[in-house]
């Protein structure tokens, strides 16, 4: 009996460290003994699947990139059908995939994913962006499982004000967990890893 793989969604604002999230996490989950295998999405181009082939810390076969044109939260949220395609085609070629992320093309702060695509998803926004973007409180925001505010090493830079950002969040989001990362260092992605092996309910033979 084969088991379809878990479907993890990443998603948040250009620039947010989406495509550093995926490259982080693809070793802590495998060591962690998790079958993974990533998707990206990208306008016109296959630029972040490049980027995480190249990182190494993935086989390149791996790595699918889906093209959405011009409306990247349609191909994650009304017409995920490329997407899932996408996933049969892994689902096929690696026997025992246990999980795939599928970062989204980067989009604003009402993207979300379709629950038909995607069984848990991450919203990533960073401190650089303004330490008000909780307050306008976006769906993706909202209603993502998962919050990630990333750059936080940027925030006495960029004026951002952490404290504050934790009480927007929490106000926001009063029964759903969000995180402080720095992920260029690694601040924060074991956290980040436990709770989307805890939420999305993934197997595991070993923990880092």
């Amino acid at each position: 009996m084969t088991t379809d793989p878990v479907r993890i969604g990443i998603g948040g604002p250009v620039g947010s460290g989406k495509t550093k999230l995926v490259e982080s996490l693809v070793p802590v989950l495998a060591e962690r003994g998790i079958d993974l295998a990533v998707i990206t999405n990208d306008l016109v181009t296959d630029e972040d699947a490049q980027r995480v082939r190249r990182s190494g810390v993935i086989d390149p076969a791996r790595v699918i990139a889906v093209e959405t044109g011009a409306c990247p939260h349609t191909a994650i949220r009304e017409d995920p059908s490329v997407n899932l395609s996408a996933v049969d085609r892994l689902a096929s070629a690696f026997t025992g995939l246990q999980a795939i992320l599928i970062e989204s093309g980067g989009d604003n702060l009402a993207a979300t994913f379709s629950s038909d695509l995607v069984d848990f998803w991450v919203f990533v926004i960073d401190t650089a962006a303004g330490d008000d973007i909780p307050r306008k409180q976006g769906i993706g925001l909202l209603q993502a499982d998962l919050l990630i505010v990333n750059k936080i090493d940027l925030a006495p830079h960029v004026g951002a004000d952490l404290q504050q950002m934790r009480r927007d969040c929490a106000i926001a989001r009063p029964r759903k967990p969000t995180l402080f990362t720095d992920l260029r260092r690694q601040v924060g992605l074991t956290e980040v890893a436990d709770q989307i092996v805890s939420g999305a309910m993934i197997p595991t033979t070993s923990r880092a």
